[in-house]
C-alpha cells in the first residue's frame, strides 16, 4: 500500500438505538460524537437505522409476500401480452 494515501483504520462503535444495540469494530469512517465502551475507553460512535438486531430478516419477523397471487391478479385484469 503507498503510504499517505489511505484513511485512519481504528475502533469505532456502530448503535443501533432502535434495538439499543451497539458493537465495536474496526473502520474508517469519522464522527464528532463519542461514546464511553464497557471497557473504559472512549470510541467515535456512528448511529444507524438498522442492524442485524432490528433487520426483520435476522430477527424472524420478515413477511413473505405472495407474489404469484399478485402476478395472476395483474393478468386477470391487464391480460397476458403476447398470448394471442
Amino acid at each position: 500500500m503507498k503510504p499517505g494515501i489511505h484513511p485512519a483504520y481504528r475502533p469505532v462503535v456502530f448503535r443501533d438505538k432502535a434495538a439499543d444495540f451497539a458493537f465495536l469494530t474496526r473502520s474508517t469512517t469519522t464522527s464528532d460524537k463519542t461514546v464511553e465502551w464497557e471497557d473504559g475507553k472512549t470510541y467515535p460512535v456512528i448511529d444507524v437505522e438498522i442492524s442485524s438486531q432490528s433487520h426483520p430478516f435476522y430477527t424472524g419477523t420478515a413477511r413473505v409476500l405472495d407474489t404469484a397471487g399478485r402476478v395472476e391478479r395483474f393478468e386477470r385484469r391487464y391480460g397476458r401480452r403476447g398470448a394471442q
